[in-house]
């Protein structure tokens, strides 16, 4: 009489035990992380350290899975300049509070921080800067969502301190070249994958060397520079297309800048939010964040985050104790961040409320790191 062997269950099948969630494969696992809100993320990033590489330090499945699903968030891309070092390093923020840094590659030529950039849909270009010391015409561009840099049509003109805006699916790059050049603006139609740079006619009146800040407002590129700021209208015809701007803009747009909502805000020496209406010609303070900000905020600079200001600016260290050493002390860069919400009353009056605010310790930053570009866009 022959004896059977036991009978036990089947093992599950190799692929389904995952590193997410054993029950579950992971690709399946993924698109169920990928349904959650982002606001959930730095929570659930402490489950494991499966969840922590997904979401923190390789998150190009993850926003694969959101792209198929159409789903996107506002994000920020901040780069910082190390004091020992010419070229900006590049990270991704998601602003919710609690949301660690994530390390983005450089880009492929390392150009200073004097590069100009500008954002189209979900890609980021990146325009000339220096390389040891002589302006660059590179284009560079980087995908958020697969942390890959890809190189562009090339500049007519080499450039650094550049005025750039992405408007109508174009990209406008004007200065930071010398003057006399033929391609002192210039602009990309990204319809075409094939497009080159074309020349934008330009009065040489008109034309100044560095930029120190840009924007598109009413349905014009506005760029400001040393001696006066300009309005290029791209529906106008040539010799009506440039244009001073108002001088009251002029004197009150200080370097960077973001528009939320038709307003123009600037952040100046004061240490005063503004916000500049195209429709009255006018500056107004942004009232109300007195007791919920700093006196003044070094480095600081503005972004339109989901239809909401956001002011960035570098911070100083308020955890418990001190470093515990010098070494430690030197390597870390800390910034802060406020999502602010602004409302328009009566005779152009804005008030504006802060939502929610943050700090971010980037660890293995050297101290006296600067914040170069601030960056929104949707992922």
């Amino acid at each position: 009489m022959s004896t059977s062997a036991p009978i036990s269950s089947p093992e599950p099948p190799e692929f389904i035990r995952g590193s997410l969630i054993p029950a579950l494969p992971d690709d399946l696992a993924i698109h169920c992380v990928a349904l959650l809100p982002r606001a959930a993320h730095p929570s659930l990033a402490l489950v494991s350290r499966a969840f922590h590489t997904l979401l923190c330090r390789d998150p190009g499945p993850l926003l694969a899975a959101r792209r198929r699903l159409r789903l996107s968030d506002p994000h920020v891309i901040l780069s910082l300049r190390p004091p020992a070092s010419a070229s900006p390093l590049f990270f991704l923020l998601l602003p919710h509070p609690g949301w660690p840094p994530l390390p983005l590659p450089s880009p492929p030529v390392p150009v200073s921080s004097s590069s100009s950039v500008a954002v189209d849909g979900n890609r980021v270009f990146l325009f000339g800067g220096s390389v040891s010391g002589v302006p660059s015409p590179s284009v560079q561009i980087l995908d958020p969502r697969t942390r890959f840099w890809s190189v562009g049509p090339r500049l007519s003109s080499p450039r650094e301190f550049a005025a750039a805006v992405a408007h109508s699916g174009v990209l406008f790059v004007a200065g930071g070249c010398v003057p006399s050049s033929p391609f002192w603006a210039e602009s990309l139609n990204l319809s075409s994958p094939d497009a080159k740079w074309s020349p934008v006619p330009s009065p040489p009146h008109f034309r100044e060397k560095w930029m120190h800040g840009s924007a598109s407002l009413a349905g014009k590129v506005l760029a400001v520079a040393d001696r006066g700021g300009l309005a290029y209208d791209p529906a106008a015809p040539p010799t009506e297309a440039w244009a001073p701007v108002s001088p009251i803009l002029d004197m009150g747009w200080k370097g960077r800048a973001a528009v939320v909502g038709g307003i123009l805000y600037s952040y100046d020496y004061l240490g005063q939010v503004k916000g500049y209406d195209p429709d009255t010609d006018c500056w107004s303070k942004v009232e109300g964040l007195e007791q919920e900000l700093p006196k003044f905020l070094c480095g600081a600079t503005l972004a339109n985050v989901g239809e909401l200001l956001y002011l960035v600016w570098e911070g100083k260290w308020k955890g418990k104790g001190k470093a515990k050493g010098k070494g430690e002390a030197r390597s870390m860069v800390v910034i802060d961040w406020a999502a602010i919400v602004v409302t328009k009353a009566e005779e152009g009056r804005l008030t504006g409320k802060v939502l929610s605010r943050d700090t971010i310790v980037f660890k293995d930053m050297p101290k006296g790191s600067a914040i170069t570009h601030c960056i929104a866009l949707e992922l």
